[in-house]
């Protein structure tokens, strides 16, 4: 869109050049206001010479005579002294001066003021070289005797002598000279200031007329101009009352133009809108973010060097959500879809054009047909484990869920009234959709852990809290509803299968996604072997479920699958070994401890405890990192073993990031022992990854662990060493 600035310009050109003409008019009467009184003050400033060496000639000729009569008197006394200063004063005054106005020379007067003075016509240069005449026959006489007038041992009578006789012969002729200089002087310049007003009330005179023909012209075409502009702007008003998209334009300053169509008003939900800042309109309806990159977008468009198709698809107001900010709670919050075009002026960017349609019906489409989608795609999702799981891994799972989710319910209904018990009753929920969660990873069901992640994402943001309240729960509600509706799907996929076709032989179970968001940043360890054990609590049992009655290799592909998805996520390599899982019988009443404690460890052992293969190959290991995982049945007691070659635990690192996070001081920290340290590491919500990310970093996983065996009255050890191992043994009695 452009306009047509050469009709603009041969419309205006006219008045331009008149304004022109009219201030070029008012400056040349200025200009010659300015040099008249310049040549008025020179005229003055000659008058007041000649006056000045017509004055001085008279003091000469005084102090001659005074002299002449004073003569005998000591040449050191003060009156003589002071006479023959005046004298040489006045000699060289009236030399310089006479000089001076001969040649129309500056001259300064005795304030130290210099005046530039004109030269003088054939007249006055006349009596001026009388007046010289006589005086430079007088001046050789007074310059004789002062040559030696204050020198007692040199007679000086005759020149002063001759010098006054001189003196009463040419003060006449100078006196006349200068008076008849005066006068031409003085006539001179009262012509010259006669032709000035003469040229000043002409001058005036003509700008006054012309100022009324250029009033009269100026006028008319001012009202020919308005009728043109009444009628574009009925036009134009005509059209922005038609059409039925908010049309505007943006200035620099990103200030909406007095001209704006009328459907603007109902599109954006606000009855003033011209003159207003468009930022303005939008703060506090669109995020933060969002507004500052409008600015920065519309700033681009105002840019000659960016191309307007290319910034085009980095517009952020396409199809924005504009938040209801009326009091009117009727309206709603709508989808508006901007789009912005340049406006030139020849080649210059002049304005914005901001073309916005509201585009709720179609969005709110799309989100339906998304909606539809993504539960088609989480249906084909289930069927896709279901079909490729074992159904009793499958049964497993939806059993646990359900425990979890009818857990965690109940941790929600107990009020809870202090801090402590709102903090522990955090870090419980805070565990079962953590175990939740790295069960439903390990078997590819991302539609569980999407939900699960979301949820661990606002305990996360309670865990920071200064402060918790009971309704600071009540939003997890929604995210246990979601879970137990996707885990009755499952279940009724199931059964529908079931009923349709033979059961199917179990395969090797499709790991996923585990935990929480950020990179993996690997935990060190001491410099030697260290063995801790931490807890020895009793509690009740759990769910029962029978992961025995699974196949041996089912169980160790489950695992072997979960620990390698997760290292591929973590840029690593690992491999699962086990001697015993397929030999052992694990007791009924603690397989859902066992594979969720092995769950918890496999995932701490790659995203901890093994490096990256360049890491690896630095330190003179295999590319692949190994994991052992072992079981024991020790009569009275089981045992899970889970060993990795990895960095081990740098417990400098553990104090380090106490110290860092404000729970000990940099001397407590140094103070503690590797078991306190240990102690710290199985705390709910620590963890020395800097970052977290989907597989770890929140300080949850060790904290189920620790929680698991405290419930089965187990026992758990760790031993560590620096750059070599890491070995977790967990003893659960089997009684």
């Amino acid at each position: 869109m452009a306009t047509t600035p050469n009709v603009d310009n041969k419309r205006y050109q006219g008045l331009i050049i008149s304004i022109a003409l009219f201030l070029s008019l008012i400056g040349a009467l200025l200009a010659f206001t300015f040099y008249t009184s310049s040549l008025l003050e020179r005229n003055t400033a000659l008058i007041d010479q000649t006056n000045q060496v017509a004055n001085s000639a008279q003091a000469v000729i005084k102090d001659l005579f005074d002299l002449d009569s004073s003569y005998g008197e000591d040449t050191k006394s003060p009156h003589i002294q002071r006479v023959l200063s005046r004298l040489e004063e006045n000699t060289a005054l009236i030399t310089s001066s006479i000089a001076a106005i001969q040649q129309g020379g500056t001259i300064t007067d005795t304030q130290g003021n210099s005046y530039d003075l004109p030269n003088i016509d054939s007249n006055a240069q006349a009596n001026i070289a009388a007046a010289n005449e006589q005086w430079t026959t007088l001046e050789p006489k007074i310059q004789a005797y002062l040559k030696d007038a204050d020198n007692v041992m040199v007679p000086s009578a005759d020149e002063l002598t001759q010098a006054v006789e001189q003196a009463k012969t040419s003060s006449l002729f100078i006196n006349e000279s200068l008076d008849s200089l005066t006068r031409d002087v003085f006539d001179s310049a009262e012509r010259q200031a006669t032709t000035i007003r003469l040229i000043q009330i002409l001058g005036v005179a003509a700008i006054f007329t012309y100022f009324l023909i250029f009033v009269f012209f100026f006028v008319r075409r001012l009202r020919e101009t308005d009728a043109e502009a009444f009628a574009a702007r009925r036009e134009t008003q005509e059209i922005m009352e038609t059409v039925n998209t908010g049309l505007f334009l943006l200035d620099k300053d990103l200030n909406i133009g007095q001209q704006h169509s009328r459907a603007l008003n109902n599109i954006i939900g606000s009855d003033r809108l011209a003159g207003e800042n468009f930022t303005n309109v939008l703060r506090g309806r669109i995020s933060d973010k969002d507004l500052n990159t409008t600015q920065q977008f519309i700033e681009q468009l105002y840019n000659p060097r960016v191309k307007e198709k290319l910034v085009d698809s980095l517009n952020p107001l396409h199809k924005v959500m504009l938040h209801n900010v009326s009091d009117n709670k009727n309206l709603d919050n709508r989808f508006l879809d901007f789009k912005f075009s340049r406006v030139y002026d020849n080649k210059d960017i002049a304005r914005i054009l901001v073309n916005v349609n509201d585009v709720s019906d179609a969005v709110y489409l799309e989100q339906r047909l998304e909606k539809e989608r993504s539960q088609n795609d989480m249906q084909i999702e289930m069927l896709t484990t279901i079909l490729n799981v074992n159904p009793k891994i499958i049964n497993e799972f939806i059993g646990n869920t359900q425990a979890h989710i009818e857990k965690m319910n109940n941790i929600l209904k107990n009020p809870g009234s202090s801090q402590y018990e709102l903090e522990n009753k955090l870090k419980a929920i805070y565990r079962e959709m953590h175990s939740l969660k790295g069960e439903a990873s390990a078997l590819k069901l991302h539609s569980f852990t999407k939900i699960a992640s979301d949820a661990e994402d606002k305990l996360h943001a309670l865990q920071n809290q200064s402060q918790l309240s009971g309704n600071d729960f009540l939003p997890l509600a929604v995210h246990l509803d979601d879970l137990l509706s996707l885990s009755n799907t499952i279940a009724t996929l199931g059964e529908r299968i079931n009923r349709s076709a033979p059961p199917k032989a179990a395969t090797t179970p499709l790991t996923s996604d585990d935990a929480v968001a950020t990179n993996s940043v690997p935990v060190a360890a001491t410099r030697q072997p260290v063995s801790q054990s931490i807890g020895n609590i009793s509690t009740g049992g759990g769910l029962d479920i029978d992961l025995d009655s699974n196949t041996e290799e089912d169980r160790l592909s489950f695992y072997s699958e979960f620990a390698k998805e997760i290292a591929a996520r973590q840029g690593k390599q690992v491999q699962l070994k086990s001697n015993t899982l397929a030999q052992t019988d694990i007791p009924a009443h603690l397989a859902k401890p066992v594979k969720e404690i092995s769950i918890q460890l496999l995932r701490n052992a790659v995203v901890h405890g093994i490096e990256t293969p360049s890491t690896r190959q630095a330190a003179g290991k295999t590319d692949v990192g190994t994991i052992d995982l072992e079981v024991q049945d020790n009569g009275s007691d089981f045992v899970l073993i889970v060993q990795d070659d990895g960095q081990g635990i740098d417990y400098d690192s553990i104090r380090n990031k106490l110290s860092a996070e404000g729970r000990f001081s940099a001397e407590e920290a140094s103070q503690l022992s590797q078991g306190d340290l240990l102690k710290q590491l199985f705390s709910s919500g620590f963890s020395t990854k800097e970052h977290a990310d989907e597989d770890g970093g929140r300080g949850v996983g060790l904290d189920i662990i620790k929680a698991q065996v405290k419930e089965y009255d187990g026992k758990l050890n760790v031993n560590s060493e620096l750059g070599q191992m890491t070995r977790f043994v967990i003893t659960l009695p089997k009684a």
